[in-house]
C-alpha cells in the first residue's frame, strides 16, 4: 500500500500492477487496497488493477462503490455490443 504513494509514476505503476495481482490470486483485497484504488481512479495508473478486480473478484465481496463501478461497466459492454453489432448488420 505504500509503495501507491510513492512520488514517481513508473514505481507507482509497478504497485497497481501488484495489486491487481493480488486480487486475481486472492479473490479480493484489503480494505485500503480498495480506498488506494477508489482514490486513484479508473483513468489513472490503477486502470488495470480496477479491471482485475472487477474481474476475478466475486460480485459480493465487492465494496459498494466497486459494484457500482462492475454495473456501468457491464451495462457498458452490453451497449457497445449492441451498437457493434447494429454497425455490422449495416455493413
Amino acid at each position: 500500500m505504500r509503495a501507491t504513494q510513492l512520488p514517481h509514476p513508473e514505481q507507482r505503476g509497478y504497485a497497481f500492477t501488484a495489486t491487481g495481482t493480488a486480487a486475481r490470486l486472492n479473490r479480493g483485497l484489503t480494505p485500503e487496497l480498495y480506498a488506494v484504488l477508489r482514490v486513484e481512479g479508473p483513468k489513472g495508473l490503477a486502470e488495470d488493477a480496477i479491471n482485475d478486480t472487477l474481474t476475478f473478484v466475486p460480485f459480493r465481496n465487492l465494496p459498494l462503490w466497486f459494484k457500482w463501478r462492475w454495473v456501468r461497466a457491464a451495462v457498458w459492454n452490453k451497449v457497445e455490443g449492441w451498437w457493434l453489432r447494429a454497425a455490422d448488420a449495416v455493413g
